[in-house]
């Protein structure tokens, strides 16, 4: 089988839509978060490559860098609901860079925690720092600060899919209920793949997630080349 899939030129693609397009249908079915369609089809592609033996360089090669080039205009794109709640966001300037700093804060305290905790390495500790920022900003992060871009990559991917799937019921245990405040908080911890659930809640938290990943990468790029310096 493993044999088929290298032969196909868009193997990687016609997966990875196959399986999202599925798990939309079960979402739709089911309606539980953790059918998360991004999740569902995360898992549906590694249980395909894994039960077939195909390399993941296979499903890269084969289709799989198509979505790689896609994931910078894809994000872009999250900037219409943006510029839909312009003047919202401007009036809720001085709530939304707090929100993003606090994130940003929480997130940076936490890794150095995990720095000291568990003796991490420098490269280990730096390819933690951009995890909460989107991929397009923290591959190339990771890479300048010496650390594991694929790493990197994975534990995006993986916070990503955490804020996806949890962050809604996070939200309803926590009360919050303002949508501003929910989109910065799914923005600002998940980046992408948490703002696309975002904008399934409503129009002004996919505008607020989608300004906190610009804001949040900004801080983060800002903060994670002086923090880089604690691993030294």
């Amino acid at each position: 089988m493993k044999e088929v899939f290298a032969a196909c030129s868009f193997f990687g693609l016609l997966l990875a839509m196959g399986s999202y397009q599925l798990a939309r249908i079960i979402n739709r079915k089911i309606g539980k978060e953790i059918c998360n369609p991004l999740l569902f089809a995360t898992l549906f592609c590694g249980a395909v490559l894994l039960s077939t033996g195909t390399d993941y360089q296979v499903f890269y090669e084969n289709g799989g860098r198509v979505l790689e080039f896609l994931l910078t205009p894809a994000t872009i794109c999250l900037a219409i609901p943006l510029y839909r709640q312009f003047e919202l966001l401007k009036k809720n300037a001085g709530a939304v860079l707090a929100g993003c700093a606090a994130g940003v804060i929480a997130h940076m305290a936490g890794c150095i925690l995990m720095l000291f905790l568990f003796k991490m390495e420098a490269p280990e500790y730096i390819s933690l720092l951009p995890k909460s920022i989107t991929t397009a900003i923290g591959k190339g992060l990771s890479e300048e600060l010496g650390g594991y871009p694929a790493i990197t990559m994975a534990t995006i991917m993986l916070t990503g899919l955490f804020g996806a799937v949890a962050a809604p019921p996070l939200l309803r245990r926590f009360g919050v209920t303002d949508p501003l405040s929910q989109g910065l908080a799914i923005g600002t911890s998940s980046h992408a793949a948490g703002t696309s659930r975002a904008v399934e809640l409503g129009e002004i938290q996919g505008a607020a997630s989608s300004l906190a990943i610009v804001v949040t990468g900004l801080l983060t790029v800002i903060a994670a080349p002086v923090l880089a310096g604690l691993a030294g």
